[in-house]
């Protein structure tokens, strides 16, 4: 591994482009734009007040400057420095901001929800769509950039509206199956869309792009319920984290459970489970012939293997608190499928690794610290995890490592992205950010 020396940034917004070429990172009002590979700097933008939100247009030739407080939108254009465009939603102001996939037109979603602009960088066009609701994923583009989904409340009842991106016109409405809907979210085959209810119910819907229901699921009721979803990048499975501490994982044929996997405080040995347990003291040793210059270092593993029985460490919660510190917190699969990880908000120092294929339990590791952010290698079976300390930990099937930042200043790693190739890493810290190059010569390796 590599790294780069530190770069300023504020507020983590770090991004790369999605073409893979540009790093782009704000410094107050300023946005900063970066060759990955040499990581000079290409173009410096100077905005109309700070920067609260960063985004790349989906083809990489437009970066978005989002400024809420003042309800204004600034873009820049990488191909004509020259060229600017500002959005302002005045009075109205602005909660959120994104693109379409076709990269030519800006969606903003005004305070209290009261509307959504679509605004035109073609012919300077102006769209409106009323009663969006306010809950926590309102809207999703499907995969191939060709629908909007979009979740409404009308006349206190839950509806979806579909929404031909090209032309924004409405080509479906219906209203859904829900007492408070919470998010809605298509499959990647843009076949299904999945809605589900508030944490207050347990229960999932799978919709048809025609508005009709193909099933509905509720694991329990009178309790806490859904706390996190995600569609498997093959569109084969659901896996619906909730706060009884389990995960349950749906197939695409039946919508029925096929595994459900539980998160006990006690993981008993097992051939199939490996366990891994960070060993701290070894941090301060180097092995023999590792660099400790501030440009590059070597990796080696701060785990010990534990084939007994482990006992992980839990947080009581306070169940009288809104959105109490318990259940799935984090979920995702692997580029492939083949994995997926989970995240116990109330083990927040483990990490679970699950085998789909197998249905069964692969890894989990543990950290002296709580983890603060894990990341799927975009390419391949490896994950990157960071603990907010000064070190970047990586899984893959072939094992765990653990590398230190080179640096003399004191850099504590928050959070991690990866880039789209899979072979640089972007390590963000809460005022510095520092970019590492892998040096993997196959997939089977970390």
């Amino acid at each position: 591994m590599n790294f780069s020396e530190l770069f300023k940034h504020t507020n983590e917004l770090c991004k790369f482009s999605p073409d893979g070429k540009y790093l782009a990172s704000a410094v107050q009002y300023r946005l900063i734009i970066r060759d990955v590979k040499t990581l000079q700097i290409l173009q410096l933008y100077t905005c109309l007040d700070a920067i609260q939100d960063v985004q790349w247009a989906p083809d990489s030739e437009f970066v978005m400057c989002c400024m809420l407080k003042r309800g204004l939108v600034q873009i820049w254009s990488l191909e004509q420095p020259e060229w600017t465009c500002k959005v302002d939603e005045g009075s109205a102001g602005l909660i959120d901001a994104r693109w379409s996939p076709d990269s030519r037109h800006v969606l903003t979603t005004a305070d209290f929800h009261l509307r959504v602009t679509v605004w035109s960088l073609l012919d300077k066009s102006v769209s409106y769509i009323k009663y969006p609701k306010a809950c926590q994923k309102g809207m999703d583009f499907s995969r191939e950039g060709k629908y909007l989904a979009l979740a409404e409340r009308r006349d206190c009842k839950d509806c979806v509206s579909i929404f031909l991106c090209s032309t924004w016109r409405l080509v479906k409405h219906f209203e859904t199956d829900t007492d408070d809907l919470a998010g809605v979210e298509w499959s990647p085959d843009s076949r299904v869309l999945c809605l589900w209810e508030s944490s207050l119910q347990y229960r999932i819907l799978l919709y048809s792009l025609d508005g009709r229901c193909l099933s509905s699921f509720s694991a329990y009721d009178l309790a806490l319920g859904i706390k996190t979803v995600a569609w498997s990048p093959s569109s084969q499975f659901v896996a619906i984290g909730s706060y009884d501490q389990k995960v349950r994982l749906l197939n695409h044929v039946t919508w029925k459970t096929i595994v459900e996997h539980d998160h006990p405080a006690l993981i008993n040995a097992a051939p199939t489970t490996v366990v891994y347990r960070e060993v701290t003291q070894r941090s301060s040793v180097l092995q023999e012939g590792q660099s400790a210059t501030p440009v590059a270092s070597k990796c080696w593993c701060p785990y010990d293997v534990t084939e007994a029985d482990v006992e992980v460490a839990c947080v009581k919660p306070d169940l009288n608190k809104a959105n109490p510190r318990v259940g799935i917190g984090a979920l995702a699969f692997s580029a492939n499928s083949r994995y997926f990880y989970t995240r116990n908000d109330n083990m927040p120092n483990a990490l679970w690794v699950w085998d789909v294929q197998k249905l069964a339990q692969r890894v989990v590791l543990l950290q002296e610290s709580p983890i603060t952010n894990v990341e799927w290698d975009p390419c391949q079976s490896r994950l990157a995890l960071c603990t907010g300390n000064n070190r970047v930990y990586m899984w893959s099937p072939a094992g765990c490592l653990s590398v230190q930042v080179p640096s003399e200043a004191s850099f504590t790693v928050q959070s991690v992205r990866w880039h789209p190739d899979g072979q640089v890493l972007l390590l963000v810290g809460k005022q510095q950010m520092c970019v590492c190059f892998l040096e993997s010569e196959s997939n089977n390796t970390l």
